[in-house]
């Protein structure tokens, strides 16, 4: 129930059409089941030729009435058939009507689920995100809004015709002999046993078969994405196994539902059988006692195979819809889920000019401390660098500024005000962030740096990629900016895909630049000429930059050295050289380990020369 009312929350605004599609459906079922009072009237005085009496056709006793013909009459015949011809047309353009309005209103719940849920994925924080795979998250995006999509556009209307159609005729039926009844009466209740029976399993079976559809996905979008990783280490024929097993899953999941469902027809037909035979037997009873005409044997054992045939399609309905509420509880569950960074600030507006300040801030990540007591004065146009080893917390500091993460303990403030009060849209808009793991869309070179701002001026994007250093490669590349770089920028190198992505970043232009070890691709040189086109192009700017390289950040103002979560060395340069710490010492390594490679390169080019 807590399924359907989650569905209705966003079918009711297609309420009133759907109510005149079911209108239109009831209309299409009134004429249906005039049609074999039709024909009972066309085997009594057409062809046995029933001596016509007042009254005895019921509601088309005006046929009967010798008005329109007598019996076996062609006369008779062409009018009756000509009304018989009226309900057909009548019906098939009123259920072509009704079916046009359902999927038309089906494909808007359709649209409205896929845009909510994805505006849910959009607000949900990294770490919610982190617990569904991505297969799973494109069940839910894709294929469940269109499954469950189908329970209030088809699945219910269905049942509710079926629940007229039984009382209408139950109701005509009556008005011919009461007996026809007891046959669905006697036989409801075994039709209720075998639908509890099978309906658990079914809803076990297309869980199953959702799993493996889940786990199908995320197979395929591994080895799209990891392709050139599964070549350089030849594991072809380990991911040819791994999808294999996906694919039998999904053979063997679908295979027992097959089994399922035909036990279930089984058992279903051979009790609509059954009625069949009972309406016959109990017509030619009533026929040679003469209680009944026999054209009315046809009418009745229509009413009744009715009657069957829409307690099955209940049955039947009821039974697939255990398909549709599976995907309804998944996306239910998903809607359900609470972002750990609630954007419940009011603040609008942030100055252009920041002055951030962290407090003895802490950060704890599923029960581990990742941050501990950090404190941190940003004022606007500082050069912060952040060192540390892999697990110091860089990213994690860098990630709370902008609320990817929240602090646990402290705070962190913005020109005084914690960032938990400002919308997350205008705390984000302060910062041009480049990320550590590096995303670029598949489109072109200029669409991903332009990104921030898609219809900005030529001129701009070429300043920012000329200040990243991308300009160069990207005038080489087959088609300059406007190249299909691939899919997560396959189609260029881990340099050349940081400085799209430091590009992308400076053209945004935001008051802090934020470069999350995103210099670490990019050899010395090209290192040291875009630090310093950011030192004087963006000077006035806030700078953070977190680096493994400790060259990365010998100009700042203020650095910072990291380790489990703690600060544990602070200062200049100049001062953290002289206090020879943990600072000084990876600092002097890696200048060591720079030159070696230096001194290779000049005894390899001497050696050539010789």
């Amino acid at each position: 129930m807590e399924t359907l009312k989650f569905g209705f929350k966003y079918w009711k605004k297609n309420l009133p059409m759907a109510v005149f599609a079911q209108l239109i459906g009831f209309a299409a079922i009134i004429a249906d089941l005039m049609i074999p009072m039709l024909s009972g009237i066309l085997l009594n005085y057409i062809i046995k030729g029933v001596p016509m009496e007042k009254g005895a056709g019921g509601m088309f006793s005006f046929l009967i009435d010798g008005s329109f013909g007598g019996v076996q009459t062609y006369e008779l015949f062409f009018h009756v058939a000509l009304v018989y011809g009226a309900f057909i047309l009548v019906r098939i353009v009123l259920i072509y009507s009704k079916n046009l309005i359902n999927q038309f209103l089906g494909l808007n719940l359709e649209t409205d689920l896929r845009v909510v849920t994805f505006q849910k994925l959009m607000g949900l924080d990294s770490m919610t995100i982190s617990e569904y795979n991505s297969g799973e998250l494109l069940q839910i995006l894709n294929h469940d809004t269109i499954m469950f999509k189908q329970m209030f556009c088809r699945m219910i209307p269905n049942i509710i015709d079926s629940i007229f159609v039984l009382g209408l005729t139950t109701y005509l039926l009556s008005t011919i002999n009461l007996w026809f009844i007891l046959i669905p009466l006697t036989l409801i209740p075994f039709l209720a046993a075998a639908l509890m029976r099978f309906r658990k399993k079914a809803k076990e079976n297309f869980r199953k078969i959702r799993e493996c559809d889940s786990r199908m996905n995320l197979t395929v979008q591994e080895n799209i994405e990891a392709v050139r990783l599964v070549r350089s280490f030849t594991n072809e024929s380990l991911e040819r196994e791994k999808f294999d097993e996906s694919n039998r899953k999904i053979k063997d999941s679908h295979i027992s539902q097959i089994w399922l469902s035909s036990k279930f027809e089984v058992v279903f037909h051979s009790i609509r059988q059954i009625a069949y035979i009972g309406t016959i037997a109990i017509g030619a009873v009533l026929v040679i006692k003469g209680y009944m005409l026999v054209g009315y044997i046809a009418t009745c054992s229509a009413y009744v195979m009715k009657i069957m045939d829409h307690i099955t399609q209940i049955n039947n309905t009821l039974f697939q819809m255990q398909q549709q509420l599976v995907a309804g509880q998944k996306m239910k569950s998903f809607m359900d889920f609470s972002s750990r960074i609630p954007d419940e600030g009011t603040l609008e507006e942030v100055s252009l000019k920041p002055d951030i300040s962290i407090k003895d801030a802490s950060v704890i990540i599923d029960e581990k401390p990742v941050l501990e007591h950090i404190t941190i004065d940003i004022p606007y146009g500082k050069k912060l660098g952040i060192v540390g080893g892999t697990g110091s917390g860089k990213s994690v500091l860098l990630k709370s500024l902008v609320r990817i993460h929240d602090v646990n303990d402290g705070s962190i403030t913005v020109n005084g005000r914690d960032v938990k009060e400002y919308r997350l849209k205008a705390l984000r808009s302060l910062y041009s962030y480049v990320f550590q793991d590096v995303f670029l869309f598949s489109n072109t070179v200029e669409s991903n740096i332009a990104y921030s701002s898609p219809e900005i001026e030529d001129e701009y994007m070429t300043k920012a990629a000329i200040d990243a250093q991308a300009q160069k490669f990207i005038t080489e590349l087959s088609d300059g900016y406007k190249t299909i770089i691939g899919e997560r920028g396959l189609g260029i190198s881990g340099g050349q895909k940081q400085r799209v992505s430091i590009a992308r970043a400076l053209l945004k232009n935001a008051p802090v630049l934020v470069f999350d070890d995103s210099t670490s691709a990019l050899d010395v040189n090209t290192e040291k000429k875009l630090l310093e086109t950011i030192n004087r192009e963006y000077g006035d700017k806030t700078v953070i930059i977190t680096a493994h390289r400790m060259s990365s950040v010998v100009d700042c103002d203020e650095i910072i050295y990291m380790k489990d979560g703690v600060i544990t060395e602070r200062g200049t340069f100049a001062e953290l050289m002289a206090l020879q710490g943990d600072f000084a010492q990876v600092y002097n390594i890696q200048q060591a380990q720079r030159q070696q490679v230096v001194d290779f390169d000049a005894l390899a080019a001497e050696s050539g020369v010789k």
